[in-house]
């Protein structure tokens, strides 16, 4: 991405999307009481909620009445139709790759089938997008988490935090290109969830050899454990390496979420908050999902950069939109172009 001398003025960036995750699917109800969802009208009323406090994008994971999380496509189904009517403007996004609730204590963390996470892209209604792993992938949620982060929930439980030490995540090729051409042909968009730059340098690939042809919505995903710390240096070599026409989120976990999100309202960029990623506001003490979607709209505020409201929102991301070809995708997302037969030298485009 590009910053010029005037990157930095807020009237001249574009409106903050603030993307909402406030169902947890890590966490057991009592882990954040009062915050966790667990009926459908608690889980619709939350969405509600997360939207009439600035989040224009709902990150979408479904509970069942006991408490775990739903692998039922009946329930994504009656949750999705129920966010149509109670949310109609905000961007509806399903987490696509994962089922984050374990069978039982000490049981390994249990992932869809293939097949399964294929199913997604004919939801009923369909979403708006469905996140997207690259490459499969260590997916160590325990690794950045402090004693003060998981005093007081289950994760203090031993066999829990080892179920989620040892998880990762199941992106190979050919699942990757299936997964992205049912999503095409369902005209539901990926929102690119990434680790690292490597996994960046793939979607790049994807592009340039038409597997995938459309806009270019990026969440870089800093939890480690197998992704990117929050390191600065980090954050900004993958900046650097993302292109100009691509809308880019960043995410955390824990306590690292705040500074993260600082940092992205300043730059221009977008940001992530809830209880998936975090349950805490100053150290010691707890910050709904609600309140921390107030705490970023107060911030953005205060430095003079809008909030986006539900068209800006998807007019930035792009929704139901897509590229005519290779040459065309590279150009409107910032690549440079492909090298044409017999062409020497650096290339560029016109």
């Amino acid at each position: 991405m590009y910053f010029l001398d005037d990157a930095l003025f807020p009237e001249l960036q574009d409106d903050l999307i603030i993307t909402a995750a406030p169902f947890g699917p890590e966490w057991e109800p009592g882990d954040a009481p009062g915050d966790i969802p667990v009926t459908m009208d608690e889980q619709v009323q939350k969405a509600v909620d997360c939207y009439n406090a600035g989040a224009t994008v709902l990150h979408i994971h479904v509970r069942e009445l006991d408490g775990k999380g739903s692998k039922r496509m009946s329930m994504f189904n009656e949750m999705l139709g129920r966010l149509r009517d109670a949310v109609p403007d905000m961007i509806l996004q399903v987490g696509g790759s994962i089922s984050f609730a374990p069978e039982g204590d000490g049981a390994e963390a249990k992932w869809m089938s293939d097949e399964a996470r294929h199913l997604l892209t004919e939801l009923d209604p369909k979403p708006d997008q469905v996140t997207i792993a690259i490459n499969t992938n260590q997916m160590n949620i325990m690794e950045l988490m402090t004693a003060d982060d998981i005093r007081g929930t289950s994760f203090e439980r031993p066999e829990l935090a080892h179920t989620y030490r040892e998880m990762t995540v199941p992106a190979g090729p050919e699942w990757v290109a299936e997964h992205l051409r049912r999503l095409r042909a369902n005209d539901i968009q990926p929102h690119f969830q990434l680790a690292n730059v490597a996994q960046l340098e793939t979607v790049e690939r994807l592009v340039r050899r038409g597997v995938y042809l459309g806009p270019l919505n990026v969440t870089w995903v800093a939890i480690g454990g197998g992704f990117d710390g929050p390191s600065p240096y980090n954050m900004m070599e993958f900046i650097r390496r993302v292109p100009d026409g691509a809308n880019l989120t960043l995410e955390s976990i824990q306590r690292n979420v705040l500074p993260i999100n600082t940092m992205a309202m300043a730059m221009g960029l977008h940001t992530r908050c809830g209880n998936e990623d975090s349950l805490w506001g100053k150290r010691g003490e707890r910050a709904t999902s609600v309140q921390q979607i107030e705490q970023l709209v107060r911030l953005s505020t205060e430095i003079g950069r809008d909030i986006a409201d539900a068209k800006s929102a998807r007019d930035q991301y792009k929704l139901n939109t897509w590229y005519d070809d290779v040459d065309d995708a590279l150009a409107r997302l910032g690549f440079a172009p492909n090298r044409k037969p017999g062409q020497v030298g650096f290339l560029m485009h016109a």
